[in-house]
């Protein structure tokens, strides 16, 4: 019986880094700062996860921990792959910046709140484009203080949420 608990443990420890490393889910938060009347997003990869796209988008020798051009270049491949609809016209999110945070690579956009805002259509294609089992999720937090939440997997193009007029 012992035998078979070391060997259980032996093959679980070897499937352990493989399990560990790549997650393929990413969180996006959409903050309305009424201090600033702008639309925050804050993009959220898995460091592990940005490190093998990096090197699938950009070529093997592409580093997003060392090498701050691959950061940007990341940052900007994100900004493509994500945009916030009012009436199915794309608002203008300009770039705010990006880091690495321990395990964690983040990416900041903004804009400014549209008045009358009464919903928003998302895109997110972030990875999506590189794995089929990438998962995106959209925090939307409202001025009022709710939280939409959308979930890209599978074939979701673009999702919607609606809310009262936020500006």
């Amino acid at each position: 019986m012992r035998s078979m608990i070391l060997a259980l443990m032996l093959v679980a420890g070897a499937f352990a880094p493989a399990l560990a490393h790549q997650q393929k889910a990413a969180i996006t938060k959409v903050l309305f700062n009424p201090r600033t009347e702008h639309i925050e997003v804050m993009h959220r990869f898995y460091l592990h996860d940005a490190e093998h796209a990096v090197r699938q988008i950009f070529g093997s020798d592409a580093d997003i921990i060392a090498d701050k051009q691959t950061q940007q270049r990341f940052a900007a491949y994100v900004a493509k792959r994500f945009t916030l609809l009012r009436d199915k016209k794309a608002l203008t999110l300009n770039a705010v910046g990006f880091e690495s945070d321990g395990k964690f690579f983040w990416v900041y956009q903004e804009t400014p709140i549209p008045v009358n805002l009464e919903g928003l259509a998302v895109r997110h294609h972030a990875l999506r484009d590189i794995w089929t089992e990438q998962t995106n999720m959209v925090n939307i937090e409202t001025l009022d203080g709710d939280i939409k939440t959308l979930h890209f997997d599978g074939n979701d193009e673009i999702l919607s949420v609606e809310f009262g007029h936020q500006h």
